[in-house]
C-alpha cells in the first residue's frame, strides 16, 4: 500500500477502512516543555498569542512523528473569555482557573464579540494558521469544552453536582445555555479549517452516574452531533465502561478514552463509534522509557486501537522523546 498522507491515513481508520499503518493523534494537548524551549517560546504566551499557539501546535506534527496538530493547549479559554481570574502558569505547569463566572442560568449568554476575545482568538487564528500552511497533509484538530465541564468551570463543581439533585431544572437551563457557547466556539474552529473538533466534557464515572449523564449531558451531545455530523471527537477522562456506549448513542463518530478503561469492553461497548486512546500519562510518558512507550502502544494496537493517542493532555515534564517512540511504534506497526 502507497504511504497515506496523516490526514486520509486518520479518515481511512475512522471509516473501518485499510490504511498503511495505525495513526497518532492528539485530541488534546501534547505541549511539553521541551517543546516550548526548542521553540524559544513562553508557554503562558500560547494562550492568547496565535503565532506562538500555531508553532507549537505544529511541533508535534513537525519533529515528534503525529498526524495532526490541535492549537488549544488548557481548559481555560472560555471562562478567561468571560472574565474568570486565570493563573497563566509558567513554561513547567498549565494554566488554572481561581474564579467561577456565572450563578443564574439568565446571565448566560454569548457576547457577540466572544469569538474575538484574546484566548478564543487565538484557537482560531492558530487554526487558520496551520490550515493554510500545512494544506492536506495533517487532520487538525480543534477543541471546545463541551456544557458539562463549562458549568463546572463556570458555575462551580460543587453547586453543579448539588443541583443533579436538588435543583434539576436549573442545571438543565444552565447546560442548555452553555451548549451555545461549545456549539459557538466549535463552528468557528470548523470554518478557520479544523477537520474535527474535540469536545472536552469530563461526565466521568467518578464524579457522576451514568443516569447523571444521560438524564442532563446526552441530549445536549446528542444536538451537537446533529449540527456537527462525523466532526466531534469527545474527550472524557477516567474510567468511562459504563457509559460509553451512550456516548456512541449521542452520535459521536469517536472517542478519546483514558488508560484506566479495559480495551476489550470499550470496544465491545463502543459499538460502531471508533476509540482513540489510551497510552498512560504518568506511568509510561512521563515516567517510562521509550521502550516501555513502544511496548504500551504494541499492546494497544494489538488489542484493537488502531487510532493511537496519548490518554490526556500530557504533562509539561513528558520527555518528547517518549512522544517519538508513540509514533515510532506506530510506524512499526504496518498493516
Amino acid at each position: 500500500m502507497r504511504q497515506m498522507t496523516s490526514r486520509e491515513r486518520f479518515y481511512a481508520l475512522l471509516n473501518n477502512m485499510p490504511a498503511d499503518r495505525p495513526a497518532v493523534i492528539n485530541p488534546v494537548s501534547v505541549a511539553t516543555s521541551e517543546s516550548v524551549s526548542a521553540l524559544g517560546l513562553r508557554f503562558r504566551d500560547v494562550h492568547t498569542d496565535p503565532a506562538k499557539a500555531a508553532a507549537l501546535a505544529a511541533y508535534p506534527y513537525e519533529k515528534l512523528g503525529f498526524d495532526s496538530i490541535m492549537p488549544y493547549f488548557s481548559v481555560v479559554a472560555e471562562a478567561a473569555a468571560l472574565g474568570a481570574v486565570i493563573d497563566w502558569g509558567d513554561d513547567r505547569t498549565m494554566p488554572s482557573q481561581r474564579s467561577s463566572v456565572f450563578t443564574e442560568p439568565e446571565q448566560v449568554k454569548v457576547p457577540e464579540d466572544f469569538l474575538s476575545r484574546p484566548s478564543i482568538r487565538c484557537v482560531i487564528e492558530a487554526i487558520k494558521t496551520v490550515s493554510s500552511k500545512y494544506g492536506d497533509g495533517p487532520l487538525i484538530i480543534g477543541k471546545a469544552l463541551g456544557p458539562w465541564t463549562l458549568c463546572l468551570h463556570c458555575y462551580g463543581m460543587e453547586k453543579t453536582l448539588i443541583a443533579t439533585i436538588d435543583d434539576r431544572e436549573k442545571l438543565k437551563a444552565m447546560l442548555g445555555a452553555l451548549a451555545s457557547f461549545t456549539e459557538t466556539f466549535a463552528r468557528a474552529q470548523l470554518s478557520a479549517g479544523a477537520h474535527m473538533v474535540t469536545i472536552a466534557d469530563h461526565s466521568t464515572r467518578n464524579l457522576v452516574g451514568p443516569k447523571v449523564y444521560g438524564d442532563f449531558v446526552k441530549p445536549l451531545h446528542a444536538g451537537l452531533n446533529a449540527r456537527f455530523p462525523g466532526s466531534l471527537i469527545l474527550h472524557c477522562c477516567g474510567n468511562t465502561e459504563d457509559r460509553v456506549g451512550m456516548f456512541a448513542e449521542a452520535g459521536f463518530p469517536l472517542y478519546h478514552f483514558e488508560s484506566s478503561n479495559d480495551i476489550s469492553l470499550m470496544i465491545r461497548k463502543a459499538g460502531g463509534m471508533k476509540l482513540t486512546g489510551c497510552v498512560n500519562n504518568p506511568a509510561t510518558l512521563l515516567a517510562g522509557g521509550v521502550a516501555d512507550v513502544a511496548n504500551s502502544v504494541a499492546e494497544i494496537i494489538r488489542r484493537g486501537i488502531d487510532i493511537v493517542s496519548p490518554e490526556c493532555a500530557v504533562p509539561m515534564a513528558t520527555p518528547n522523546e517518549n512522544l517519538m517512540a508513540v509514533a515510532c511504534a506506530a510506524k512499526n506497526n504496518l498493516e
